[in-house]
């Protein structure tokens, strides 16, 4: 049986029915689920979180619990909630879970212009950050319009 909620490779493979439900010379299509570690989203979330901690890794020490901490939860959150949408039942709830994805990549938005502003990121480190972000917000809206019903 195919989960629902995953987001399905564009090529099916057509197979001849061998179950016991479904006579021989029957064909039928078996779609194959994209893995949510396979999708590009969810590879470059990865990516700009360990980015994240390593730049975060320079801030001030009195930042440690501020800051850098919030910056932290907020990039993590990324993967992670994609990461437990995918294993969710149905579609509406993994669409939920890509929402709060959405709602983390704009939080570290601001973290980053905030970042820039007080002086702890430089203008390039600034640019390259917030672009990677803005690029995973763009994905993270395909997303869920794709697991619209």
């Amino acid at each position: 049986m195919i989960r629902d909620p995953l987001p399905v490779s564009r090529e099916p493979q057509i197979i001849t029915g061998t179950g016991a439900r479904e006579p021989e010379n029957v064909i039928c299509l078996k779609v194959s689920i994209m893995n949510i570690e396979d999708m590009d989203v969810f590879k470059l979330s990865h990516s700009l979180t360990l980015e994240i901690y390593n730049q975060t890794k320079q801030y001030p020490n009195d930042e440690k619990f501020g800051l850098v901490s919030q910056m932290r939860r907020a990039v993590s959150s990324i993967p992670m909630n994609l990461m437990e949408g995918s294993h969710r039942s149905n579609r509406k709830e993994y669409r939920q879970f890509v929402g709060i994805a959405k709602g983390s990549s704009a939080e570290l938005k601001y973290q980053l212009l905030l970042s820039k502003d007080i002086g702890y990121l430089n203008k390039d480190a600034f640019k390259k950050l917030s672009g990677i972000t803005q690029r995973i917000l763009q994905m993270l809206e395909k997303l869920s319009n794709s697991l619209k019903t």
